[in-house]
């Protein structure tokens, strides 16, 4: 029987190898002196059935409590990396079993969906103690802040592929944080006077342009790491975001609705870059003046007329090579495609003295003038 009366090690080790009334036995078969096994349990037992014992983590009358595991039960949601595939997961598909034949859970399985996520890869091999080729994340950390170091490992791949470790990576991912640090702090006193745009009143130019994109990429984000966990696409669609919203800044077009929509998507940047970069939105967000931290905010929903353009990008091109880019209404018929291609500047200077013999529009995507 394991003994009670032990002292707990400070180095949280076993303390039964240097408790002598335990490992000290007589051997069952000449009687002498012998030592007893202190390795009682592999690690492999607890991490079997941990997940189980989370679902109950206060219950102290028993292994587990039946009622709290049947509503937390399967597990919704595993992610892990793949030199667990074989081991620890069979090991935990056995204990479920074993549990459910007991009567503790009423599960067959211990996982609904499993993400495999890929190696972190350094000069050509797989980062590991024995290769002497692992990156200190605390040294990382004291260099750029915790939230560089999760947004390269989060932008340099999709999760299920392996990571190749940069150094320029990371410096590329501190450069956006700061930017977008600067983004916010530079133009405080402008975003701080107005309330987030909200639908009401007609845009066009830059900031219908700018409005659209924000719910484009809010719609994005939500689901690249909803239903694909591709936070790599996901920042890349606020890079893009981000660097819009200082071609607007740049731009400066005239009116009062300028910098309620640049707050708008000011707000959406660090309200979706949240989940990958945690500590520099929630203080961004204190920033701007919100007094609720941005992490009991609620998730935020995408307009769907937001999203449905109102002009759209059409290649005109002459015997089939391009020669202009045009805007036009989205609307827009065949005729009025032909008059508006036919009308533009860099056009006419290609067709002056020739002939127009045939105009040949693709809707939504080219019109091709044959001279």
């Amino acid at each position: 029987m394991l003994p009670l009366d032990v002292e707990l090690l400070e180095n949280g080790g076993s303390p039964l190898p240097v408790h002598k009334p335990f490992y000290s036995a007589a051997c069952p078969k000449c009687g002498g002196e012998g030592r007893r096994e202190t390795d009682t349990m592999d690690t492999f037992v607890e991490s079997s059935w941990y997940f189980a014992r989370y679902a109950c983590p206060g219950f102290d009358q028993g292994p587990l409590n039946r009622e709290q595991v049947r509503y937390w039960m399967p597990v919704d949601q595993y992610i892990g990396g793949i030199e667990h595939a074989v081991l620890h997961l069979l090991y935990s598909r056995f204990f479920v079993k074993v549990l459910r034949d007991m009567g503790y859970l009423e599960v067959d399985e211990p996982f609904r969906n499993l993400l495999t996520q890929g190696m972190v890869i350094k000069d050509g091999f797989k980062m590991s103690k024995s290769k002497g080729n692992v990156v200190d994340p605390d040294e990382m950390i004291k260099a750029y802040g915790a939230d560089t170091v999760r947004l390269f490992c989060l932008f340099a791949s999709p999760p299920e592929k392996d990571l190749d470790w940069s150094e320029q990576g990371v410096e590329g991912s501190f450069r956006f944080l700061s930017r977008v640090w600067r983004l916010v702090t530079e133009n405080l006193k402008d975003l701080k006077s107005v309330e987030p745009y909200r639908g009401v009143g007609a845009l066009t130019g830059d900031l219908g342009q700018l409005r659209r994109k924000t719910h484009q990429t809010i719609k994005k984000v939500t689901e690249d790491i909803r239903e694909r966990f591709h936070f790599n696409t996901a920042i890349a669609a606020v890079m893009e975001l981000v660097n819009l919203i200082y071609q607007v800044l740049d731009n400066r077009p005239d009116g009062p609705i300028l910098w309620p929509v640049l707050r708008e998507a000011v707000e959406a940047v660090i309200v979706v870059s949240s989940p990958m970069v945690p500590h520099i939105c929630e203080e961004l967000w204190k920033i701007l003046g919100h007094e609720e931290l941005l992490l009991n905010i609620a998730w935020p929903k995408w307009d769907g007329q937001a999203l449905e353009a109102e002009e759209m990008l059409i290649v005109v091109q002459i015997n089939g090579k391009l020669r202009s880019r045009i805007t036009v209404p989205v609307d827009a018929t065949n005729e009025e495609l032909e008059n508006i291609s036919l009308n533009d500047p860099r056009v006419s200077d290609f067709i002056e003295g020739k002939q127009v013999r045939k105009v040949v529009v693709v809707p939504k995507k080219l019109i091709n003038i044959v001279v």
